[in-house]
């Protein structure tokens, strides 16, 4: 942010590089950045110069930097001491990485007196935190720099090597001059350095001193000091008094005391490792002392011996006098003068022992490792070596035996290092340390504590572990003391030896219990103790584990006695030693079972007394968290039984139960917590107890067991969460930890595997504490913990006294915040969706004043940079939020939006920003593209421009997140350090939310950047490694992201407005065979998760995502193949084979769900190219064979899962059957495929049956209203139009027709029962009306079964009229005939286009079996009667195709039935006659609306009142879409309404056609009423009155002759006008219609007139020969006739000449010839029909 280029790096920056905590982390980039700052580390603190009037006047000729920036530099440089130049770039830095404004902000701050005051204090904070980075880096240097394991070991070490002499005389003398530094004061440094500034200064400095000697003394411990320096180091830490007698000690006060006891103790360190004991221990072994660098520097030690015997009146003394004393003893023994008597009483009388204990334990809780061990092996040599030479008497002072305690103590302290426990082992037991355990083992069991203690410390691994355990389990000797000597005892006379007489039981326990015996006549020798008591050791071998079994069972007899107190402390050290074996090595804890065991009584008995031993219950509690790590069902259901845990009284049933804790119990817990450890203010055993609870839940115990948690947590939940933060605490820290135990419990809960938790409403602990979290006062907790703030946290580290320690209160609290942000994360992830928002959601998501909500302090921890966990974590819950709350988070962050931002892209942009980071401000962002609309425009900051032309155009501003993600993509810098593959798939994420998002301005913006598009697609140009190598999952969704980006570009922006780069792109993608590429590894990575199954990809997110991405962009190329250069047939084929094997691989094993995943995304894909690619389809190699394999192995799969894609498989092959069908090689295929499909049907056919009377019962009302339209609803998934049955059975209806002699189908029929399962359920659905879908498609079926004989015979012999006949009924309401015929498009499916399939299935069955299915049509007939009658008569008043349609197939089957008059005028002679009633005046409305065109026109108008139907004239030519009334033109409307007329025309002429033919039967034959005299009439109804007027529309107007002739005459016309062939402008059938399709209507009109002609004469000829007809009728008839007809004729015989088609009957119909056609073609004669009506005229005329 600052104006010039930030040319040098801030130490923070350069100590979190050199942590590996950046993205920085080859060795050969740390090796540069420490050669690059060497200069720097080398001269530490003096880096910093002070103020120079030279540098003020380089600042001043400075042209880069701002004249704003220099003035304040100045006053930086006079507060802080600093040199101007150093100034300056210590504010750029300081901009750079902490300022928490914009640049604007800025402006206004430096020019504002008090804000500028502000800064610059916050500017000396950082300047302080520089100093200590400074110091920290030398620290890791030291540190790790001969640490094999440490990975830059190398790098550190050529750098220590560069330091090495320079590094102790630089830092030494920064030590005096901080030491001696004046303080400063406001007349030197400004009035801002006020008494708290200058307190603040002082405590750095110590600080610093602090740092500065620990590197020392690091320093010390890896290379050698020599005598001089140690003799310098001396007189100055003497000078000082060790850090006690500082310059400014007047400012001291209580909270730097600490540090100034760590200065001290340092300095005293460095002076005990100066004198290089361990050297000197290791050449008094080996006698040659004089190789020791002491030994020939007599100066200085007589120099030394005349300092050290001034000292003596400072506890930092002691370690330096007694590790001098040692030295002269070794190197000198003869010179053992009372100099060094003196110097080591003195040593004694300062109780160096103690002090070197405590002194360990300062430095253990608050060094970093590495010091604190070093220390140890430090202290381990001095102890060792001083043990080793002088005897244990002589080390107790005047003090008492307490000297003996602290040694135990101080040793326990030291042997706690790892290694050292090993060492220690590993040495001869009567050398150093080992002496110390041996003396604990003499006082043992008499004093159990020491021994135990050392033995606690030794336990590191699992090798001491053994060693101890076997230690333990052979002792030699037993110690006991006695005031008296006992009467059962012999003694020598000196009394140093005794015997006893009888046997004794050691322990006064009940018989049967564990004890131990000393046998008759054991030895044992006597000493005296220090009051006169006899000390005995018994020379006696026994298990001390035995022993300590009974120490136990002795505490739980005196529990209730006064005796108590003094068993704990006996038993405290046993638990712990259990506690450190088990936890250290599982292995040993069946051994130790005896004592394990006990521990849930001595639990119930401890804490039931009055004043419970706190401590000895918590070392209880915490072996048992141990043990319930690996056997948690046990450790719970003994732990029940002790009344320690809080308990429900009452079973729990509900939330609000539990919620209320009624009926609960604190248990003897709770009780100790409020009545003891609140009071005292110290919670050991409130923190074994939640350490305890989050193994337990951690345990996964079973679903009973962790109920019986919920009691427990409600505790922690209601009673601790909430007010932990208000109990008293003695001790600092103990608060942040209790804290991050409870969230640790929370976090455990809350990521629990959800299975078999959830039974029936009880509430389990899941869902208790997300209820409880969301909405009682524990979220109100959490809600705190995550409000701390970036602010609190730096000064609780600042805070600090050690450099970076992994367990102060810092790290601490940053690990609850972090625990506080996962559990609030989890809750809103788990929480049930509400209406209601509850209080958590509330308090996360309210505006509060003054910046002081929740989401303003989340997005602040963006400023933290210690932890990079902290600020991603803070983010990822920003992400959570963004994604469900209710609210912007933009307006939360108010005034600090902007420089909120700033920090984010701040931190985005660094180089060596951590990268987990990066991706994370990543992904807010992308979620934040859909869900945040102001929050993305402030991070897109686009600026717009007006353009010359009026129009806007967007440009990027300087704060644009654009910047850096163009920057990522950029295919230059792909593989640098700064742009790994994780973070190039976050940008890419981001830029696919922006064009899924239809962020049109920002689109606008990147896609016209340069080298945008070749950039983006770089990736898929890249070679992926084999699906079977481990590849790095992130870059698959890398190309999947670029694929959709492309897709979508694609899709939405027309081809003619693609960028040109873009097409470059993607003809280069074409031309460099990428779908190839692609295709193939697709395929393998298909192939490979088939045959590895769910272990063999670690990744399938990822490659579900890059296939279903791959598929997204194949069905674009589909469809823009000319944009996306997909046009060559043979790429197409390979595409298509390619996906083909995939859906092969991956459905052919149905085991695996990832694989049946992938499959059904493949079959998808299949589906949509075999409909798009048909040409290809049809030319690829057999697809049937490998789709019906598909089709058997997932018939076998698991059925829930594999519904949709048996689906898919299901269209796949009706698609293939359509586009290459059964070709003949592959017949072999049909009667497996055949099985296969009728097993399904018959299953699925079953199953609808049970879900439909599931349904029925169920008592669903459903809608049946009056109309026959009503669909059924659509809530059951059985029936749908893309289900599994209705697809079934449309492909056994595909293969039915592919099945030409119908042989297969009956022998599958013979195996499976599929015919009766399928008419079952069709009756069912035709009864309830219910599965629309599956009864069109098994009438569909059906229909094509009954076209051969075979097939037809099947279907009426499985009961067909039993399931249709009476069933139909309930399909339709016969009422009014305007409301029953619905104007639904015929297309759609509906209840009436079942009606009509069933009309169909009745008449081709009746066709194809002629007599043996007459019966069953006549009750068909029957049973319907009213519905058909009312269909024919429909006609007239509604014109709509579906009613046509019906009536259509009504006359369809009435012609079949027709040829069976006799048996019909049998059986129904009524019905007979209103059908032929019916059928006249039906051809008489038909006639009249062919005739009368604008009449229909307007009908069709007035009628239909919507936008007309786009019908075609057949199906096929149906335009695709018809637009609506409102939106279309004028033009468009006409031509959409003439069409519609073409359609309803065609529809009437069809029903015309088949009308006369139906009449053709019931009117006598031509022929025989010609020629046979003797004909019965009466048989004959006269169906049309003797009257010749034009067909009239009035259902008065009975059908007469003029009709019939008007029939002709209609036919007539419309055959000339296809003739005519009009200019195409005008709107006729021929500018509408192809030309088969003219052709066949034309052979339709024929077929009409012949019908027509033969009805008419058969009728003349019966009204002629009636004798109940008059003669002048007669003859008027005969005169009529003769005319209409002759000029009927004229006009014939004009068309046949020019031509025209001459074998009507074989129209589109399948009707049957009728009787009077010979179907062979004369062009050169005339027609047959037009013969018999010139015989008929002259007939007449005679």
């Amino acid at each position: 942010m600052a104006d010039s280029g930030m040319s040098v790096r801030s130490c923070r920056e350069l100590w979190t590089i050199l942590l590996g905590r950046s993205a920085l982390r080859e060795p050969a980039q740390i090796e540069e950045e420490l050669d690059k700052h060497w200069d720097r580390l080398h001269q530490g603190l003096s880096y910093y110069k002070p103020p120079s009037p030279a540098s003020a006047q380089k600042l001043k000729e400075n042209k880069d930097v701002a004249q704003a920036l220099k003035d304040f530099g100045l006053r930086v440089s006079k507060l802080l001491g600093l040199d101007e130049q150093q100034s300056v770039q210590l504010l750029q830095c300081y901009l750079q990485e902490d300022y928490r404004g914009t640049r604007d902000s800025l402006k206004v701050i430096l020019k504002d007196e008090r804000q500028s005051q502000a800064l610059l204090l916050k500017i000396t904070d950082y300047y302080y935190e520089e100093r200590m980075c400074l110091l920290r880096c030398i620290l890791l240097l030291l540190t790790y720099f001969q640490d094999e394991r440490h990975p830059y070991r190398v790098e550190y070490c050529n750098c220590v090597t560069k330091l090495e002499k320079d590094l102790v005389n630089n830092y030494q003398a920064q030590f005096k001059d901080l030491f001696d530094a004046e303080a400063p004061t406001w007349e030197t440094h400004g009035p801002l350095m006020t008494e708290r500034q200058v307190s603040r200064w002082f405590f750095q400095c110590l600080r610093e001193q602090s740092l500065l000697l620990e590197t020392l003394f690091l320093y010390h411990a890896y290379f050698e000091m020599s005598p001089s320096d140690l003799l310098s180091f001396t007189r100055m830490f003497k000078e000082q008094g060790f850090g006690l007698r500082q310059t400014n000690r007047h400012l001291v006060d209580k909270s730097m005391d600490a540090l100034v006891d760590r200065i001290g103790y340092l300095g005293s360190l460095i002076l005990v490792e100066g004198m290089d004991i361990d050297f000197l221990h290791k050449c008094a072994l080996e006698d040659r002392t004089e190789q020791h660098q002491f030994s020939s520097a007599t100066d200085v030690v007589k120099a030394m011996d005349q300092i050290l015997l001034t000292f003596g009146d400072i506890h930092h003394h002691g370690p330096v006098l007694l590790a001098w004393v040692l030295l002269r003893h070794t190197l000198r023994p003869e010179e053992t003068s009372p100099v060094v008597r003196k110097i080591g009483n003195t040593a004694l009388q300062l109780g160096v022992f103690e002090y070197l204990s405590t002194m360990l334990k300062s430095l253990g809780a608050s060094g970093s490792n590495c010091t604190a061990s070093t220390v140890k092996m430090c202290i381990y040599g001095l102890l060792s070596f001083v043990v080793t030479s002088f005897e244990e008497d002589s080390l107790q002072s005047e003090r008492g035996t307490t000297q003996g305690f602290h040694l135990i103590d101080a040793a326990c302290e030291v042997l706690s290092a790892p290694s050292l426990a090993e060492i220690f082992w590993e040495m001869k037991p009567n050398m150093g340390l080992g002496m110390i355990l041996d003396s604990a083992v003499g006082m043992f069991p008499q004093k159990i504590a020491p021994l135990l203690q050392m033995l606690t410390a030794l336990l590191t691994n699992k090798s001491t572990v053994k060693r101890v355990y076997n230690f333990l389990d052979k002792m030699s000797f037993y110690t006991e003391i006695h005031k008296q000597k006992p009467n059962d005892i012999i003694s020598k006379d000196d009394e140093t030896l005794w015997t006893r007489m009888t046997p004794k039981l050691l322990y006064p326990l009940g018989s049967g219990q564990t004890n131990l015996w000393l046998p008759q006549g054991v030895l044992g020798q006597v000493m005296m103790g220090p009051e006169q008591d006899f000390v005995v050791r018994w020379d006696y071998s026994y298990s001390a584990w035995t022993l300590f079994t009974c120490e136990v069972e002795m505490l739980l007899h005196v529990v209730s006695t006064a005796d108590v107190l003094a068993h704990c402390t006996r038993v405290k050290p046993i638990l712990d030693l259990v506690y450190k074996i088990i936890s250290t090595d599982w292995s040993v804890s069946d051994c130790l079972l005896p004592l394990t065991s006990r521990i849930y009584m001595l639990l119930q008995r401890l804490t039931s007394v009055i004043s419970p031993p706190v401590d000895v219950i918590a070392s209880c509690v915490n072996c048992l968290s141990v043990l319930a790590a690996r056997l948690p069902g046990k450790v719970w259901s003994s732990l029940q039984h002790t009344g320690f845990l809080p308990f429900a009284s009452s079973a729990l049933t509900s939330m609000a139960q539990c919620i209320s804790a009624e009926g609960m119990k604190a248990g003897n817990y709770g009780n100790l917590l409020v009545q003891i450890e609140q009071q005292r203010g110290e919670y050991p055993v409130t923190i074994a107890f939640l350490r305890l609870i989050t193994t337990l839940i951690k345990g996964q115990l079973g679903s009973t067991q962790s109920r019986g948690l919920i009691p427990c947590v409600l505790l922690v939940l209601k009673e601790m969460l909430p007010t932990y933060h208000k109990w008293r605490y003695n001790s600092y820290g103990v608060r942040e930890r209790i804290g991050c135990l409870i969230l640790e419990l929370i976090h455990a809960i809350l990521n629990l595997s959800s299975e078999g938790e959830n039974q029936g409403s009880t509430p389990t602990l899941q869902s208790l504490c997300i209820y409880s979290l969301a909405n009682t006062e524990a979220g109100q907790a959490i809600v705190n913990i995550m409000g701390v703030g970036v602010d609190t946290i730096d000064v609780v580290l600042a805070a600090q006294p050690s450099s970076g320690g992994s367990e102060g209160p810092g790290q601490i609290l940053i690990q609850t915040v972090k625990l506080a942000f996962s559990v609030t994360n989890n809750v809103i992830r788990l929480k049930p969706p509400s209406d209601v928002v509850s209080p958590l959601e509330q308090a996360l998501t309210q505006h509060g004043g003054h910046g002081n909500n929740l989401v303003v302090v989340l997005a602040k921890y963006i400023y933290h940079k210690h932890d990079p966990a902290l600020p991603r974590l803070a983010i990822q819950l920003l992400k959570r939020l963004a994604t469900v709350a209710p609210m912007s988070v933009y307006a939360c962050l108010g005034n600090d939006a902007a420089a909120i931002r700033d920090a984010f892209l701040t931190r985005l942009q660094s180089k060596t920003e951590d990268m987990r980071i990066k991706v994370m401000i990543l992904e807010f962002l992308t979620v934040a593209v859909e869900t945040q609309p102001g929050l993305i425009e402030l991070f897109l900051n686009l600026e717009v421009k007006e353009s010359s032309d009026g129009s806007k155009e967007f440009l990027l501003g300087e704060w644009s997140c654009l910047h850096v993600v163009l920057e990522l993509i950029d295919s230059k810098q792909q593989g640098k350090y700064w742009c790994p593959p994780l973070l190039h798939r976050s940008a890419l994420a981001f830029l696919l939310a922006l064009w899924q998002d239809r962020r049109d301005s920002a689109i606008s913006v990147l896609r016209t950047k340069e080298r945008f598009w070749e950039n983006l697609s770089t990736p898929l140009f890249g070679s992926l490694p084999p699906p079977s190598d481990t590849a790095e999952p992130c870059v698959l969704e890398t190309c999947a992201f670029v694929m959709k980006i492309l897709g979508l570009e694609v899709y939405y922006v027309a081809s003619g407005s693609l960028e040109k780069s873009l097409k470059d792109s993607l003809q280069k993608f074409s031309n460099s065979r990428r779908y190839e590429y692609w295709s193939h590894y697709v395929k393998s990575v298909v192939c490979h998760v088939a045959e590895t199954g769910e272990e063999g990809i670690c990744y399938f997110a990822e490659t579900q995502m890059l296939i279903a991405a791959w598929r997204m962009l194949l069905i674009l190329a589909t469809t823009h193949s000319e944009v996306m250069h997909l046009t060559e047939d043979s790429t197409k084929l390979k595409l298509f084979m390619d996906v083909l094997d995939g859906a092969k691989a991956a459905l052919m094993t149905p085991s695996s769900v990832p694989c049946l995943r992938l499959g059904s995304m493949m079959a998808t894909l299949l589906l949509i190219l075999l409909k798009q690619w048909k040409s290809v389809v049809a030319a690829a190699p057999d697809v049937l064979c490998p789709l019906s394999s598909i089709l058997e192995s997932v018939l076998q799969a698991d059925q829930q899962m594999m519904e949709r894609t048996k689906a898919k498989v299901f269209s796949a092959l009706i698609s293939v059957l359509q586009i290459q069908g059964l070709n003949g090689g592959e017949i072999s295929q049909l009667p497996q495929l055949l099985l296969s499909v009728c097993e399904t049907v018959k299953d699925e056919s079953l199953a609808l049956i049970d879900n439909t009377l599931l349904l029925s019962q169920g008592g669903e009302t459903l809608d049946d209203e009056d109309s026959m339209e009503t669909e059924s609803p659509r809530g059951q998934q059985k029936d749908r139009r893309d289900g599994v049955c209705v697809l079934a059975l449309h492909l056994a209806k595909e293969l039915c027709r592919s099945d030409e002699d119908g042989e297969q189908w009956v022998s599958v029929m013979r195996k499976v029962p599929v015919l009766p399962s399928v008419l079952s359920a069709l009756e069912l659905s035709l009864r309830s009306k219910h599965n629309l879908y599956f009864t069109e498609a098994a009438l569909h079926l059906l229909l094509t079964l009954a076209r051969t004989p075979q097939g037809a015979a099947a279907v009426a012999g499985a009961g067909i009229t039993q399931t249709i006949c009476l069933p139909l009924l309930s399909v339709y309401e016969v009422s009014s005939a305007s409301q029953s015929f619905s104007r639904k498009s015929q297309d759609s499916a509906c209840w009436p286009g079942v009606y009509r399939l069933c009309m169909s299935l009745m008449e081709s069955l009746l066709k194809t079996l002629r007599y043996t299915f007459i019966n069953e049509a006549l009750d068909f007939v029957g049973v319907h009667q009213e519905r058909i009658l009312q269909c024919l008569n429909a006609v007239r008043t509604v014109q709509s195709l579906s009613c046509l349609d019906e009536a259509d197939h009504t006359v369809g089957f009435l012609l079949q039935l027709s040829n069976f008059c006799k048996e019909w005028q049998f059986h129904l002679p009524k019905l007979l006659g209103d059908i032929q009633t019916n059928l006249c005046y039906l051809c008489q409305t038909c006639t009249y609306l062919l005739h009368s065109k604008k009449m229909l026109h307007h009908y069709l108008q007035a009628k239909n009142g919507e936008a007309l139907p786009p019908g075609p004239l057949p199906r096929s030519s149906r335009p695709s879409q018809a637009p609506s009334k409102d939106t279309a033109s004028g033009g468009e409307r006409e031509t959409v309404e003439q069409k519609a007329l073409l359609a309803v025309q065609c529809s009437l002429l069809k029903i015309l056609s088949k009308t006369l033919a139906t009449l053709q039967h019931f009117t006598p034959d031509c022929c025989q009423i010609l020629l046979d005299q003797c004909m019965d009439l009466a048989e004959y109804r006269i169906l049309f009155v003797l009257s010749f007027t034009t067909a009239a529309f009035d259902p008065d107007v009975a059908p007469s002759f003029g009709t019939l002739l008007t029939t002709i005459n209609v036919a007539m016309s419309i055959l000339s006008e296809i003739d005519k062939k009009k200019e195409p402008a005008s709107l006729s059938i021929v500018s509408l219609a192809s030309s088969e399709e003219i052709l066949a209507l034309k052979s339709l009109l024929i077929f009409t007139m012949e019908n027509c002609f033969y009805v008419l004469i058969s009728q003349a000829v019966r009204c002629l020969k009636d004798s109940a007809i008059a003669p002048r009728d007669k003859q008027r008839l005969k005169q009529e006739l003769s005319s209409e007809l002759s000029t009927l004729l004229s006009s014939l015989s004009r068309h046949f000449r020019r031509g025209s088609p001459s074998s009507p009957a074989s129209g589109v119909l399948p009707l049957g010839q009728t009787k009077s056609v010979t179907p062979k073609s004369s062009h050169e004669g005339q027609e047959p029909f037009i013969q018999l009506v010139q015989a008929f005229v002259r007939l007449v005329q005679r």
